[in-house]
């Protein structure tokens, strides 16, 4: 019954990390925090000694997708969910920050529950307009993967997106390959004080933060105009 129980609660977090109904009712604090922890996590990512090939292929990102925390969990059944923003280079600097939910399940001989921070190099228009739309599943609609990391030289990897992750306790990292990634849109009309879509906030450029975020700074600095 002990065994059965842990399993019930595993489903449960992966079920509330993957689903944006499960986090009705934003608030426009809320949505900042998420939006300072992407800052942090461009810092992380900028200052970590292995992601020599992030920070040398960083600027031809055309967009970077954020996610600050994504939590891991796993008893027999496993999966991982967290929130991201959006950022993306627009012709008179970044545009955004678009919220997102992403939700991966998957199955193996696996236990604990562990959090990553995650950065997307969204390397083509291609992964742009699949993001735009109202659901993306990562290496369907776009092609996706892992980007490399360590000392040394490797090749470039042919994808729309290319992933990196970090993480801390029982887990190396995070496959997003079939995640399921959405836009959040209570996490978006909170921070802009009205509903609107990512098309809205990055390719129509309708709205815009005010004050900018950190982030955007950070994003210019780090990764070019």
């Amino acid at each position: 019954m002990r065994k059965f129980t842990g399993i019930q609660l595993v489903l449960a977090l992966v079920l509330l990390l993957s689903s944006s109904a499960a986090w009705a009712k934003a608030t426009k604090a809320e949505a900042q925090k998420e939006v300072a922890g992407a800052g942090q996590t461009l810092d992380n990512f900028a200052a970590d000694p292995d992601m020599n090939w992030f920070r040398e292929h960083a600027k031809e990102a055309k967009g970077l997708f954020v996610c600050h925390q994504i939590v891991k969990a796993g008893f027999i059944i496993g999966g991982s969910g967290g929130r991201c923003v959006l950022v993306v280079k627009g012709e008179k600097g970044w545009q955004g920050p678009a919220f997102y939910t992403i939700g991966t399940a998957s199955a193996g001989f696996q236990a604990g529950i562990q959090d990553s921070e995650l950065i997307g190099l969204v390397m083509t228009q291609k992964a742009i307009d699949s993001l735009m739309s109202n659901a993306f599943k990562a290496g369907g609609d776009a092609s996706v993967a892992a980007g490399p990391v360590g000392v040394g030289t490797a090749a470039t990897p042919n994808a729309d997106i290319v992933f990196y992750s970090r993480s801390k306790g029982l887990y190396g990292g995070v496959d997003i390959s079939g995640a399921s990634i959405k836009p959040s849109e209570d996490y978006n009309k909170a921070y802009y004080g009205k509903a609107v879509s990512p098309i809205d906030i990055i390719v129509r450029g309708s709205v815009h933060p005010s004050p900018a975020p950190e982030l955007m700074t950070k994003a210019t600095k780090l990764y070019g105009k």
